[in-house]
């Protein structure tokens, strides 16, 4: 879906309307998130976020896989696929799956490590359980009350915030930000910016850590636009964050183009972008996510080869903090597990 500009504004006459549908819906979902979950074999961390949309929550997954394995743990993804046909529990395999099948982010972070797709995520746990897994990572799923969490990790956007600080559909959020801010165990800020410091201040408020992070693009996709303009096509929850971290990482963007998050790109879509690109000798750039939903179950089609991706890592500023909490969480999870045990 595409938002609505009027989320990302102050309060509008829009949002005002909408009101009455936001309060119905931010009461269902609120007495949602009180109900019990279905508990794990092993710790489960959920990587969420307050509202629709992108904040960063697939780097950040990422990169806790990468310290969690780095602590000797064996992180395995469970995520909902959402935009792949199939319900699951599935593992996922890079080499005969699609996005249409399992979703862009699972076919992404599968090339990786092991992801679990299931619709139903509670009913995913056995196989990602069975993967010889040893922490559970939840790629979103913060507000979904299905499986029961030992640590909630919220990433939140610098510049972007929580937009109106309404629920959907008045606004972003898809809950109360009360319940929500009750069940966080950490705050991730990503990029620079000033939207989300009062967010922030509260979670700190609460005793709770909150780490900052930026996202830092890999050096060969650097490497393969230096020197080149650049025509970046993207679509993803927020767009403009691909493009600004283009252009602050010194690639010469002389045209961009959004689409909806998860869109579908045909090949009639990518031909006319490719044309383009080659009318005004430009190189077509775009996001990791955005060329997985282009593979086949045989790998990138020649028709969309002459993409570039740009790869990026998520770096948080405190790299002791971040492995200080995790460490924190593991522990305080597994003491919970021998205490029921016994």
């Amino acid at each position: 879906m595409r938002e609505p500009a009027f989320w990302h504004r102050p309060a509008s006459w829009t949002s005002h309307l909408l009101t009455p549908l936001a309060a119905l819906y931010g009461t269902i979902a609120a007495r949602r998130m009180q109900r019990p979950g279905t508990a794990a074999d092993v710790p489960v961390f959920c990587i969420g976020n307050y509202h629709v949309g992108g904040a960063g929550k697939t780097p950040t997954v990422l990169a806790l896989a990468k310290l969690l394995r780095e602590l000797d743990e064996r992180p395995v993804v469970l995520s909902r696929g959402y935009g792949g046909a199939l319900s699951g529990p599935v593992k996922v395999d890079p080499a005969s799956h699609t996005a249409a099948d399992v979703g862009d982010e699972p076919l992404m972070m599968a090339a990786t490590l092991p992801v679990v797709v299931s619709r139903d995520r509670a009913a995913g746990l056995p196989l990602a359980s069975a993967q010889d897994a040893s922490v559970i990572l939840m790629d979103d799923g913060f507000q979904n009350p299905s499986v029961a969490k030992d640590a909630s990790l919220i990433v939140i956007d610098a510049a972007r915030g929580i937009g109106n600080g309404r629920v959907i559909p008045a606004g972003p959020l898809r809950a109360p930000l009360p319940p929500q801010l009750s069940r966080t165990d950490a705050l991730i800020v990503v990029s620079e910016g000033r939207a989300a410091q009062a967010i922030a201040a509260e979670i700190r408020s609460r005793g709770k850590p909150v780490l900052s992070a930026h996202l830092k693009p890999d050096e060969a996709s650097l490497a393969a636009l230096h020197g080149k303009r650049v025509l970046a096509f993207a679509g993803i929850g927020d767009p403009a964050r691909f493009f600004n971290t283009l252009r602050s990482s010194g690639v010469d963007v002389v045209r961009n183009k959004a689409f909806a998050d998860h869109h579908a790109f045909t090949k009639g879509e990518i031909d006319a972008l490719l044309a383009e690109a080659r009318r005004d000798g430009l190189t077509l750039v775009t996001t990791e996510k955005d060329l997985a939903r282009l593979r086949s179950a045989g790998g990138l089609p020649a028709w969309a080869q002459a993409i570039v991706p740009f790869a990026v890592t998520l770096q948080f500023e405190d790299a002791d903090a971040l492995r200080r909490l995790v460490t924190d969480q593991l522990f305080k999870a597994r003491e919970r597990r021998a205490r029921r045990s016994t």
